[in-house]
């Protein structure tokens, strides 16, 4: 193989398998000598890939972890599950995964031969997604275009659909993409309304990259903040709990509110979403904890636990 570039591809494609690969065996496979084989290894290292050389009879060169994740050579069978998999986490908020999951299925669907787009639309709409408890499923290619229009950065239009169900046509500049667990939003300057406007992903319809690049304009607030005033009309309330364990078992949307107290820790933090949706985050954690403020969370967690105790009752 005398196509140097083709032939670190083939390489690396093969040190990429989880064992540990003779030099000989190389050179064999790639039709090459030991000497050339022993050059393009050091040219991957000076790619950022960590080749390991062991020495002795059974020694080899092998891919190890490194300092940083290079790019990685998927076969098709690979990139369609790769692709197949970040399409179903990110259509719903995953708590602590979600912009990395919309930004990795972004990066793998631009550059997605189109035989095999073909194969990931066909498995993904045989697959049934079971929704959140609020119903806010999405389809994960509105995510994956705003978040390439983010990243342009592009101006972006899409059709709205607000609150009151009136339906208009939006022109924006987009800046952030922010999950809060149960529901994505846009965060985006309106070049009409000439405002900062927060959208709500599962209302907006056929968004399309216009091509148009902007400037970027310096943000009101941090994104996520800016959309929890959004969210309710900007009302958010208090709470305080206390979690009968050490913050590290908690979910890192906890750990940062976390304080050590008396064998467990106490988590105090502003909440903009509905009583119960908060109730039902904190049972999630599958740590007993206790409500201290507001009364009306702790209302909603006592409901909660009454529904649920409903729904499994005592076995005969």
């Amino acid at each position: 193989m005398t196509d140097t570039p083709a032939r670190l591809l083939t390489l690396l494609s093969l040190l990429q398998t989880p064992r540990e690969w003779p030099g000989s065996e190389l050179a064999e496979r790639l039709r090459v000598s030991p000497r050339t084989i022993r050059r393009d290894i050091e040219r991957l290292r000076e790619l950022g890939y960590p080749v390991e050389a062991t020495l002795g009879a059974d020694g080899g060169y092998r891919l190890v972890a490194g300092a940083a994740m290079p790019p990685l050579l998927l076969d098709d069978e690979e990139a369609v599950a790769i692709a197949v998999g970040l399409r179903a986490g990110a259509g719903h908020a995953i708590e602590g995964v979600e912009e990395a999951s919309v930004r990795a299925l972004a990066k793998l669907e631009q550059v997605l031969p189109g035989r095999l787009r073909h194969r990931v639309g066909a498995l993904q709409s045989a697959t049934i997604a079971v929704a959140r408890g609020d119903g806010a499923s999405i389809d994960p290619r509105t995510l994956t275009t705003m978040a390439s229009a983010v990243a342009g950065p592009e101006r972006l239009r899409f059709a709205y659909r607000a609150r009151d169900g009136v339906a208009s046509r939006r022109l924006v500049e987009p800046y952030r993409l922010v999950s809060t667990g149960s529901r994505w939003y846009l965060m985006a300057y309106d070049l009409d309304r000439e405002d900062w406007r927060t959208f709500r992903v599962d209302r907006v319809a056929e968004p399309f990259a216009t091509g148009a690049r902007f400037t970027p304009r310096e943000l009101p607030m941090e994104a996520a903040e800016f959309v929890r005033r959004g969210m309710r009309g900007g009302e958010t309330y208090a709470v305080d709990v206390s979690f009968e364990a050490p913050a590290d078992v908690l979910p890192v949307w906890l750990q940062q509110h976390a304080e050590p107290s008396d064998g467990g820790c106490r988590v105090r933090f502003r909440s903009s979403e509905s009583p119960e949706w908060t109730a039902a985050r904190l049972a999630l954690t599958a740590v007993p904890f206790t409500v201290h403020t507001p009364d009306f969370l702790a209302s909603a967690a006592r409901a909660l636990a009454g529904r649920l105790n409903a729904a499994a009752p005592p076995q005969g």
